[in-house]
């Protein structure tokens, strides 16, 4: 497969350098990671910059290696990334590009590429984590409108959201209807009566996840986003896009931050361990052959016309782990200091224990990989 860039793409490639080069001294400060109504603003004004630009139609209204080549740039420059609308441009957006009817796609699209409205995600449950297929939470047919009731957890960004995607029951499990099968996507209005958010405060002591509790909040049956029912398959787009390059950034990122290891290593004397070279050498192949992976993924998915596809469960699954190790490294090479939580390193490491978990657990990619991928039996 070819992984060279066309000189269309190149010269992309170039403007996008020249535009950043120009605007992103001109930007104010970042606001606290604590302080999400000002991280909400700042990450919204952002993607109005790109918008105005002509880039915010990136995300999903364009080829998948110009993308790519979006994603690998803007992380090289510093620029912000998506932030608080990670879940409107990286998931919900795509999905409703390739899923919604032509009304929901000019109703929510134009203002998620304007960062005008932002989205969480209402995927996980108390009880349904890993097992999404399980999830309890209800929504009934009353006239024009669904009714639902129930609770989420881990929901992004919940706070400040506009919209959240939701997945909710609308067929109760049975031997005529697997659990799978009678789940339904909606858009839900994050000012409906009925909702309640808790913010939940992580081991790096952030609030970007909140529990959702739904009281018979009503959601018009028009923000359904494909069949009643259909919802599994529909999520199951959302999934290929979270995994599959929603990522991509981070990995440039990893390979900035494994040099950033290098060099202090090299300043404290821990270069000297020949087991630490290896180890940050194996590294480095590591977060190359991610990136190559990443390349081949999305060269498939320009090839089909179609999205990223199983194959962003293997870049996700290892993926999860490399960043893990990454971190890992960083506080050997911090020695003591891995105990500062004022070091960018080691909130980073407390935030990767999630990766493993987050988008899908590494158990599930495993079971994914080995049926679709290797056509091996499922497991009873």
């Amino acid at each position: 497969m070819d992984l060279t860039y066309t000189e269309e793409e190149e010269a992309f490639r170039a403007g996008l350098r020249e535009w950043l080069a120009s605007v992103l001294p001109s930007l104010p400060a970042r606001p606290s990671p604590q302080d999400w109504p000002a991280r909400r603003a700042y990450d919204t004004s952002w993607q109005r910059m790109l918008y105005d630009a002509g880039y915010g139609h990136v995300h999903w209204d364009a080829p998948p290696t110009q993308r790519l080549i979006f994603l690998e740039e803007t992380e090289k420059a510093g620029a912000p990334y998506v932030g608080a609308n990670f879940v409107g441009l990286l998931h919900a957006g795509p999905t409703i590009a390739s899923e919604g009817t032509p009304e929901q796609r000019e109703r929510w699209l134009p203002p998620v590429l304007r960062g005008d409205e932002v989205w969480c995600q209402g995927f996980s449950e108390p009880d349904a984590g890993s097992d999404l297929a399980s999830l309890r939470t209800r929504a009934w047919r009353d006239g024009d409108h669904y009714v639902v009731s129930g609770s989420k957890i881990w929901t992004s960004h919940a706070e400040v959201a506009d919209w959240c995607e939701l997945l909710v029951r609308t067929a109760p499990v049975s031997e005529a209807v697997p659990k799978h099968r009678g789940i339904t996507w909606l858009a839900m209005p994050m000012d409906a009566p009925g909702i309640t958010v808790c913010p939940l405060r992580t081991l790096a002591g952030s609030t970007e996840f909140a529990e959702v509790f739904l009281d018979e909040v009503r959601v018009p049956a028009a923000n359904r986003v494909g069949a009643e029912n259909d919802g599994w398959r529909v999520t199951m787009v959302t999934l290929s896009y979270e995994r599959g390059t929603a990522f991509v950034g981070e990995v440039v990122a990893c390979r900035r931050i494994l040099g950033e290891i290098a060099r202090e290593a090299r300043a404290n004397g821990r270069w000297d361990d020949v087991a630490l070279r290896r180890r940050l050498g194996r590294l480095a192949a590591e977060f190359t052959a991610l990136w190559r992976l990443t390349q081949w993924n999305v060269s498939e998915a320009q090839r089909t016309g179609g999205g990223p596809g199983v194959g962003g469960s293997v870049f996700k699954l290892r993926y999860s782990h490399a960043r893990q190790e990454l971190y890992d490294a960083a506080a050997e090479v911090l020695g003591a200091g891995a105990l500062d939580l004022g070091h960018a390193w080691n909130l980073d490491r407390l935030s990767s224990l999630s990766y493993t978990i987050a988008a899908g657990t590494s158990q599930i990619q495993q079971n994914i990989v080995a049926e679709r991928i290797l056509g091996l039996p499922k497991g009873r």
